[in-house]
This record gives structure tokens, C-alpha cells and sequence, in this order.
């Protein structure tokens, strides 16, 4: 693969770092009160942008087929959105005695509260020869789930914002998320076959969008002189969210492969990769909303943009590895 064709394949991972770029060489643009007026564009426009995108792009009349796999759907969203969290919840209480800089331990805890995304995990599955209904179903299930659930934890393990009461981060939720998403699935009962046969990006969209949230949030970061990240403290959060990743990817595939296990081999594909990738296209703008006014909300995402990739990286490298031990148990 030549390095155009690489460059053009990674645009998003480039991006971020384009968009943390700019922000650190011109935070005033994008700042509250800015040129940009993110306390509208970003908290109201953007946001509502990414899920009217996805209500429109999610096809839920494809779920049906693997409606009836209720086991490996409870495994799924047990594992995502209940063993994920806590088990994040028991490691940092371990970490909280080391030197680790304590934003970026909240944004590991915010990692483990996201639900699963609804393309990373199918786009792999596939690539494997995986249950790929099974894995379009727990992330299209796991993103309604976490429009409810993700909030729910992310004040149950963190709290919120002590500007922003819980009354008001739901009925923003409500009107930004909620609302497009469900008014998304409603236009596209309409435009369903000119969107099937147009193929409009609904992936690259979001990510556009996702990007100036990101620019903004670091805008406010770098406009802020008592925020203070250590190098340390970063190389650290990338080896654990590595070896985390790795130790859940292991875990689940042990779970579904023990010898009592119902699932097909396929089934387990799509357990490994749904059970273990986190949404950054739902996550960011969840803790946009519940974290505003936070100064520290930039570090807080740190974690969740480094698990982003991590997981696309992991995923594709263990392609092969997964896809002849599934060809070979098939036999």
C-alpha cells in the first residue's frame, strides 16, 4: 500500500491530530465566546448534525434476522455496558495511589461507559467472516442503549458537572440526541431507496463533524494556562489502553469458546470485536453535554480518542489470526 493510499485510509486518525494541532497554535478561534460560538454550534448543531447522520444511516429493518440470538445479545451488552465499566471502575481504584495524572484516569473510567460503535466492530467482523447480522445488531442496539445507559453511568462513576444540573444534561440529551436520532430514522423510511442506491458517506460526515467538536474542546484546553499534561502520565494511559483492549479481546473469546458455550465460531467473532470497541462518534458528544463547563473535559477525552484507534490498529492486525483459527474450527 503506497502512502497516499495510506494517508487517505487513516484521514480521520490524521485529522485529530491536525485538529489538536490547530487548536494549540490558535485556541482563541475556537474557545467559549468565540469566533466560532462552539456553545452553540458545537453543544446544539454539531451534536444534533452527528445523530440525525446516524439515525438516517442506521438500518434497523436489518436487524430483524438476528433478533431472535438473544443470548449472544445479552452477553454483548452486559459485557459493553455493565462488566466493561466496573471492571475499569475496580482497576482505577488501584491506579488512583500512583502519580498518573487524575483527568486521564476519569477518562479511562469514561472509555469503559461508552457503547459500542456502529461501524469499527461491523466493518471487522465482516472482514473476518464473522456473524455480521449479530455484530450490525449489538452496535445498532448497543448505540440506542448508550443514549440512555452511557449517561446514566458516566454520573454514576464520575459525577457531573457542578455548573450543569442532571435535570438539564438530560433534557439536552433529549433535544440533541434523542430527537435527530429518532427524526433521522423517520426520513429515512422515506428516502430509503435513494439512500441505498446514492450511498451518501455517513461515515465521513460524522467524522467531519466529529472533528471540530474535538478542535473546540482542545481550543478550550490550550486557551486554559493551568491545565498541565504529563508525558509520563500519557504513555502510561496508551500501554493500559492497549493491554486493556487485549485482556477483553482475550477474555470474551475465552467466554464464548468454553466448552458449554452454544456460540458458532462466527459468534464468536462478533462477541470479540462488538464487546470490546467503544463509540467515539456517540462518546465525544455525550461528554461535551455532560461534562460542559468542565476545563479538564479535554483531558477527559484523551483516553477515548487514543482507544479509537487503538482498536481499528488491534483489530486489523488479529484480522488474519481470527479469520484461520474461525476457518479452521469450521472444518
Amino acid at each position: 500500500m503506497g502512502l497516499l493510499e495510506r494517508l487517505r485510509k487513516e484521514w480521520f486518525i490524521l485529522g485529530i491530530v491536525l485538529a489538536i494541532a490547530v487548536a494549540r497554535l490558535e485556541p482563541g478561534v475556537g474557545v467559549k465566546g468565540g469566533p466560532l460560538k462552539p456553545e452553540i454550534t458545537i453543544t446544539y448543531i454539531a451534536v444534533s448534525a452527528i445523530f440525525f447522520n446516524s439515525g438516517l444511516s442506521l438500518k434497523t429493518e436489518e436487524l430483524t434476522s438476528a433478533l431472535m440470538h438473544v443470548k449472544l445479545h445479552l452477553f454483548v451488552q452486559i459485557f459493553t455496558l455493565v462488566f466493561f465499566p466496573t471492571a475499569i471502575w475496580v482497576f482505577l481504584q488501584l491506579l488512583s495511589i500512583t502519580p498518573i495524572n487524575e483527568w486521564l484516569l476519569k477518562g479511562l473510567q469514561t472509555v469503559g461507559c461508552m457503547p459500542p460503535p456502529v461501524s469499527s466492530a461491523v466493518i471487522l467482523t465482516k472482514a473476518v467472516g464473522g456473524n455480521e447480522a449479530a455484530a450490525i445488531f449489538n452496535s445498532a442496539f448497543g448505540s440506542f442503549l448508550g443514549i440512555v445507559i452511557t449517561p446514566l453511568l458516566l454520573l454514576l462513576f464520575l459525577g457531573s458537572s457542578s455548573s450543569v444540573p442532571f435535570t438539564s444534561i438530560f433534557s439536552q440529551l433529549f433535544m440533541t440526541v434523542v430527537v435527530p436520532l429518532i427524526i433521522g430514522q423517520i426520513v429515512r423510511r422515506y428516502i430509503k431507496d435513494w439512500l441505498e442506491r446514492r450511498k451518501p458517506p455517513f461515515g465521513a460526515i460524522s467524522s467531519c463533524v466529529l472533528l471540530m467538536i474535538i478542535y473546540t474542546t482542545f481550543c478550550d484546553t490550550f486557551a486554559n494556562p493551568n491545565i498541565d499534561l504529563d508525558k509520563f502520565s500519557l504513555i502510561i494511559i496508551v500501554f493500559i489502553i492497549f493491554s486493556v483492549q487485549m485482556s477483553f479481546m482475550f477474555l470474551t473469546f475465552l467466554f464464548s469458546t468454553r466448552n458449554n458455550s452454544t456460540f458458532t465460531p462466527a459468534d464468536t467473532v462478533a462477541i470479540v470485536f462488538c464487546s470490546t470497541h467503544k463509540s467515539l462518534t456517540l462518546g465525544i458528544p455525550m461528554l461535551k453535554i455532560v461534562f460542559a463547563g468542565y476545563e479538564h473535559l479535554s483531558l477527559i477525552s484523551v483516553p477515548l480518542l487514543i482507544y479509537h484507534p487503538a482498536q481499528i490498529l488491534l483489530g486489523s492486525l488479529l484480522v488474519p489470526t481470527i479469520k484461520s483459527w474461525m476457518v479452521s474450527r469450521q472444518k
